[in-house]
């Protein structure tokens, strides 16, 4: 199952990322993860929100260029390897690992974002080791 991640390019200059939040504020967005990766000029800021659809609308109206990228959210175990473990199954597939960021953390496992070059056979791999992964749903429940 995958999620839909809010990706929004930013000029890279003191106060954008400020007014990106506050538009998401103001909409009643709630910001799950981000990530926020820059070049000399721009930045590309990523979100999981409860609201992706939303949030890329809302911020498309404030003028932000904003789409959804489709990701999925692995839950790993709090266990010495348990990443590498997860990541060696994918890439036994030839399955590249775009990027990655972390989501949370419970007691019990943390939730990685994952962007891959093929995300239908990521998840088959995941769904084969009985590897968790969120849904949209859940994340409106966060």
């Amino acid at each position: 199952m995958t999620v839909n991640q809010v990706s929004v390019f930013i000029e890279n200059r003191q106060g954008r990322l400020g007014e990106v939040l506050h538009v998401l504020k103001e909409n009643g967005v709630n910001i799950l993860s981000i990530s926020l990766a820059d070049t000399t000029e721009y930045g590309l800021l990523r979100l999981i929100v409860n609201e992706p659809e939303r949030a890329r609308d809302v911020l498309l109206e404030a003028g932000f260029s904003s789409m959804l990228t489709e990701v999925i959210i692995i839950k790993v175990p709090h266990t010495p390897g348990a990443l590498q473990n997860i990541l060696a199954l994918i890439a036994e597939k030839n399955v590249n690992i775009e990027y990655m960021y972390g989501l949370s953390a419970s007691a019990n496992d943390a939730s990685i974002v994952m962007k891959t070059n093929e995300l239908d056979l990521a998840l088959e791999v995941l769904r084969a080791q009985s590897i968790g992964t969120m849904s949209n749903e859940e994340l409106m429940e966060l």
